[in-house]
């Protein structure tokens, strides 16, 4: 009787482990999901569209080309009220993509408004 308890002892362990891992994937993404959305206030200035005064597309990261990485980055973007990009969330795509999206929006520059505005924006990279 023993013996049965002590080889099933590895296989209960394991699947108690494997259970765990998957609740913690699942759990992650869910307060992940939770996290990334927006205020309804936030999803209606983004509707807004603030006219791009001064910037240049981003660059496709030498890396991701030589890996064949391609794709759609995304990120939300929040605008001051005299133009300057205040602050940029990444929202999705492969990190290497997000990178140089990130970098070349938080260099642009858009019209003046009267409030603070969030927008996103979309880049795809690689696409011929």
């Amino acid at each position: 009787m023993r013996e049965g308890i002590l080889l099933t002892m590895p296989r209960l362990l394991g699947r108690i482990v494997f259970g765990l891992m998957l609740f913690g994937i699942v759990g992650q993404q869910f307060v992940t999901g939770i996290q990334t959305q927006s205020s309804p206030e936030a999803k209606a200035d983004a509707k807004q569209s603030r006219k791009l005064k001064s910037g240049q597309p981003p660059e496709y990261p030498e890396l991701a080309r030589q890996m064949n990485i391609k794709g759609t980055a995304r990120v939300m973007v929040t605008i001051a009220p005299d133009g300057i990009v205040k602050e940029v969330k990444e929202v999705g795509g492969h990190p290497l993509l997000i990178d140089a999206l990130v970098r070349a929006v938080k260099k642009w520059k858009y019209e003046p408004a009267s409030k603070e505005s969030v927008i996103e924006v979309k880049a795809d990279f690689g696409a011929t």
